[in-house]
């Protein structure tokens, strides 16, 4: 597995976690996806699914229109290797809802727009349909990645995208992010 870009260290993972304030969720009050432009342009006809796949990827092929059409993914998630690309879904790490309830609803749309396609951060990955689907928009109090060797860097990933984008978190997601940078190997 490769390492997610932009994963910091726990010591900076820790410190952005007693940084981050702490508030009930908002309202869901004018959420829609399209307000996240989230497979945007990247240049060379690429959008950001098919950046994403390829840095995630083995031995990755691509067509003319910049589309993976062979290669070899492992599913962070659930440990599952993978070599059809249509049967991985990107994941936003803070998912999309998650983040409008948590500040995002305030933003700008080039705010959303860069939370969205944030490529430097570790804010996307590729996963299994199956476990992308299973996260739906909980935080990581509500759920956490079948394999669990994957807690810790997913605790990090998590706070390390909502301190850079000043999220909110709530108490429970908090304490049990708390709990999984403590408890969590990496």
């Amino acid at each position: 597995m490769r390492a997610l870009p932009g994963l910091s260290t726990t010591a900076v993972a820790r410190s952005q976690l007693g940084g981050l304030r702490v508030a009930d969720q908002q309202a869901m009050t004018g959420y829609s996806r399209a307000k996240f432009t989230h497979w945007a342009g990247q240049g060379d006809s690429c959008d950001t699914r098919e950046v994403v796949l390829e840095r995630a990827g083995n031995d990755v092929k691509r067509d003319s229109e910049c589309k993976a059409v062979s290669g070899r993914w492992v599913s962070v998630y659930d440990g599952v290797t993978v070599t059809d690309a249509r049967k991985l879904d990107i994941e936003h790490m803070v998912p999309l809802a998650n983040a409008w309830r948590s500040g995002a609803g305030a933003w700008t749309p080039e705010r959303r727009k860069e939370f969205a396609k944030d490529l430097p951060r570790p804010q996307l990955l590729a996963v299994s349909a199956a476990t992308n689907r299973a996260k739906g928009d909980q935080g990581p109090d509500e759920w956490q990645p079948p394999a669990k060797t994957y807690c810790f860097t997913y605790a990090t990933a998590w706070t390390n995208v909502k301190g850079t984008y000043e999220l909110t978190v709530t108490p429970t997601e908090k304490a049990k992010l708390t709990e999984m940078l403590e408890t969590c190997t990496s």
